[in-house]
């Protein structure tokens, strides 16, 4: 936005600063809503969403639009906008603008944006800028013609000291850095004192609000927050305790800045009322001098602001990084370090397939575009690289948009509300980057409809949630996370290259590959405040490991006869089921992101399935003759004997079929790698040794474990005939042997007419007795009945065979009958 044009007065630009509870945002709401139309840019989504609703009771839906990465409400005639810095739609003229907390020009990560909001967004009318006292001197350089407005705090802010956890005063906000730490001190005070909300900035706003409503309505009288609640959240809190002192800002844990901890501390104590702060927890006391620069609201001023060049060239790839780099020429705008859109754009670069493509100045403009996308799901970077490119593909590719066949999938993956507080988080995170794409005007077919479901999604999870967190930190008794109460806040914890974990000096674990074994410890507080700190260390390797695991070569992975599946040579999951070619893979360890250890499971799962299609192709082949048809009759029944079976048969179960095949059927069999011996049916190709580790690794969750190449005695009950298959062995009554020591041992006694000579029993490593044994299990029924000549076969009366004997045998002989003289007859 500019200035008014020619012949007008320039707009006029106020910068409103102070410390926090002194009203800035809601002077500027007011200020907005004396114009006739108006622009308010917030740092957080929450935010917004508070501030929108707030209008929208003033001056109804039809005039107000909330406008956030994720989120699009914008009526036709809306007058007021509501939205995230990012997210301003700058091309529309309004009459006034407001950016909030504009000391964040100085943030790493975001500053840049705010920077040039500072210098080049202006309503016609009036421009505001709200934040902090300790950018006066900042502003005053970059705007000369800027008024300043200093604002006293309403209410004193004073340091109470140090408080246990349960000794707190009710509304209390108890701010911790990190999500594990939230639901340890949210369980511990639901169990001491009732219970108590949650709030991260993680959060959908309907979950935020809900949840705030738990502690506004008096239902708890504790907040268990992250440092998102010292950005503008509005809440009726009397005293603010930290729980830890140092937080990770993105690239590294670091000491919480002095104006940082004012920021936070600040929300306690609401228009007249006083406020009170302190540490809790295994926080440390702050030093005198930080608390009196809180109380004072004292702090050091901002000396620069994060700058990037917003006049980006589009001519080449070369030309957009040189563009990004160049530096302002101004005191006070320091260049910015590689935000991630930039980060994703020189990977990107390095790409063969991304460089083809973008040779114009439209493909290189739509790359851009797509690297800006957020990274909601904190994913690894390698995962979030293939998604950006998969839609600078998508976007330049024939259709220019991603297709139904792209979102729908993943929109599938993602409804459903079964699952923990942590999975459900994660589908939101999940929810909110399709809302984005969603919400971008060109990026996707139909995308109203898709912005209708993401957003009725998002309010389904999101009331899911709530219940969640509602039953486990306010009505349900539950043990969870306690351990994670008593971390002292500077433990220093690494991972070495080797993969041991070192805390302190001490090893408590090791990580190979993405299995983190823990230490058995004495059960001693320091120990278990040890154990957690490795568990922080080796989270995030975990996550990058992950993601390198899912989209590493197939020769990164192996299978071992116990079934455990490597990858780069170190244990990753475990053969947990399922058929040869559809297996199931239980991945090892707990942690890592839900949605990396997903797909990390899904890559094992994909590559056991093609090695064993490679391994066991003679019964993939098989298989696949079956389902399709192609093999039928008697030798389709022997097939599918086979493939339950792993490949071998006893001859005698079979025997009838085998002496019905024609000589054609024979051959087709033959064709199939089936061979007919003396005493089996058997696969020959699959008693190599790659296709007896994978198949052994199938039937390794089996106690019973036979030694290969000798004879072994079988427990009762017997072990499948898979197993013994796996191994190529074959069940001989209470004995397994090696298929081929039988038929050898078979062929030796019909050389030898009925008696297996002895250097034959040496070779095959069996006794006289053994062999004995073995013959004696093996002998067929037909060996075992009497010949016909030994006697006569009994019929039952009355039975089937009985009549029919009657009606083929031969008539007797008519004899005629003599008649008898009469008596008396001469």
């Amino acid at each position: 936005m500019s200035d008014r044009s020619t012949g007008q007065a320039p707009s006029r630009v106020v910068a409103v600063l102070g410390p926090t509870n002194t009203g800035k945002t809601h002077l500027a709401v007011e200020r907005m809503l004396g114009h006739a139309s108006g622009m308010i840019g917030l740092p957080l989504r929450l935010l917004a969403r508070e501030i929108y609703d707030r209008i929208v009771k003033r001056r109804g839906v039809s005039s107000v639009a909330l406008v956030t990465g994720e989120e699009k409400i914008v009526p036709p005639r809306a007058q007021f906008f509501v939205c995230t810095v990012e997210a301003m739609p700058l091309e529309r003229q309004v009459e006034f603008l407001a950016i909030d907390e504009i000391q964040l020009v100085a943030d790493p990560e975001r500053g840049h944006v705010f920077t040039q909001r500072l210098l080049h967004a202006r309503g016609r009318f009036e421009t505001m800028f709200l934040g902090a006292g300790t950018m006066a001197p900042l502003i005053r350089s970059l705007i000369p013609d800027v008024e300043i407005v200093t604002r006293e705090r309403l209410s004193t802010l004073t340091y109470a000291g140090s408080k246990k956890l349960t000794r707190l005063p009710p509304r209390s906000a108890i701010v911790a850095f990190s999500t594990d730490q939230v639901y340890a001190i949210a369980e511990l005070i639901r169990r001491q004192r009732g219970g108590a909300a949650v709030v991260m900035g993680s959060l959908s706003p309907r979950t935020r609000n809900a949840q705030v409503e738990l502690f506004q309505s008096g239902e708890v009288d504790f907040l268990v927050a992250t440092d998102a609640i010292g950005m503008g959240l509005n809440m009726d809190v009397d005293h603010v305790a930290f729980a830890g002192l140092r937080k990770f800002d993105g690239r590294r844990t670091r000491w919480l800045h002095a104006h940082e901890i004012g920021q936070i501390a600040g929300r306690a104590g609401r228009h007249l009322r006083d406020g009170t702060f302190g540490v809790t927890a295994e926080a440390t006391e702050l030093d005198q001098d930080i608390v009196e620069q809180v109380v004072e609201h004292r702090f050091d001023p901002v000396e620069a602001a994060e700058w990037r060049n917003a006049r980006l060239d589009f001519d080449t790839l070369p030309d957009l990084l040189r563009s990004l780099t160049v530096s302002s020429g101004f005191r006070g705008l320091n260049l910015t370090q590689p935000a991630l859109d930039e980060t994703l754009l020189r990977r990107a670069i390095k790409d063969e397939d991304v460089a083809r493509i973008s040779r114009s100045r439209g493909a290189i403009m739509r790359l851009w575009e797509a690297c800006q996308l957020p990274d909601f799901q904190k994913t690894t970077l390698d995962e979030h690289a293939r998604l950006s490119k998969e839609i600078f593909q998508a976007l330049t590719g024939r259709h220019g948009r991603l297709s139904q066949d792209w979102i729908a999938p993943r929109f599938a993956e993602l409804d459903r509300d079964d699952g923990q507080i942590d999975q459900l988080s994660a589908r939101l995170s999940g929810v909110r980057t399709l809302s984005y794409i969603a919400n971008r005007p060109d990026w996707l077919d139909q995308a109203q409809g898709w912005r209708d479901k993401t957003k009725a999604l998002e309010e389904r999870l999101s009331d899911v949630l709530h219940e969640r967190l509602t039953a486990r930190f306010v009505d349900r008794r539950t043990t969870a996370l306690m351990r994670a109460l008593n971390v002292t806040e500077d433990t220093v914890a690494d991972v070495a290259g080797d993969g041991a974990v070192v805390v302190e000096g001490h090893a408590v674990g090791q990580l190979n590959g993405i299995h983190f074994q823990i230490e058995k410890g004495g059960g001693a507080l320091e120990d278990r405040a040890l154990r957690h700190a490795a568990r922080q260390a080796v989270t995030p390797e975990i996550a990058r490991r992950l993601g390198r695991l899912a989209a590493d070569t197939e020769d990164a992975f192996a299978v071992l006869p116990d079934g455990a599946v490597l990858w780069r040579g170190a244990q990753a999951g475990q053969v947990a089921g399922g058929d040869w070619f559809a297996p199931k893979v239980r991945l090892l360890g707990e942690l890592g992101p839900i949605a990396a250890r997903e797909r990390a499971q899904r890559r094992l799962e994909a590559w056991l399935a093609a090695e064993a299609g490679r391994a066991l192709r003679p019964l993939r082949r098989l298989r696949t003759a079956v389902e399709t048809g192609a093999l039928k009759g008697l030798p389709r029944g022997l097939a599918f004997r086979l493939l339950e079976t792993g490949g071998i048969l006893d001859r005698r179960d079979v025997e009838r079929d085998l002496s019905a095949l024609s000589q054609v059927e024979r051959r087709t069999l033959k064709t199939f790698g089936i061979r007919v011996g003396a005493h089996s049916v058997w696969m020959p190709a699959l008693l190599k040794d790659r296709p007896r580790a994978v198949a052994q690794a199938f039937v390794a969750r089996e106690p019973f474990r036979p030694v290969q190449a000798t004879l072994t005695l079988l427990p009762d009950p017997s072990p499948s005939p898979r197993l013994l298959s796996a191994f190529g062995l074959r069940a001989a009554g209470r004995w397994a042997l090696p298929i081929e020591t039988l038929e050898a041992l078979g062929e030796a006694r019909a050389k030898g007419k009925g008696t297996v000579p002895d250097t034959d029993l040496t070779t095959l490593g069996l006794t006289r007795e053994q062999s004995q044994a073995l013959f004696a299990a093996l002998k067929s029924t037909r060996a075992q009945q009497a010949d016909a000549g030994e006697g006569q076969a009994r019929q039952i009366k009355d039975s089937p065979f009985a009549a029919l004997s009657a009606l083929t045998a031969k008539p007797a002989p008519n004899r005629r009958r003599r008649r008898r003289p009469r008596s008396g007859a001469q």
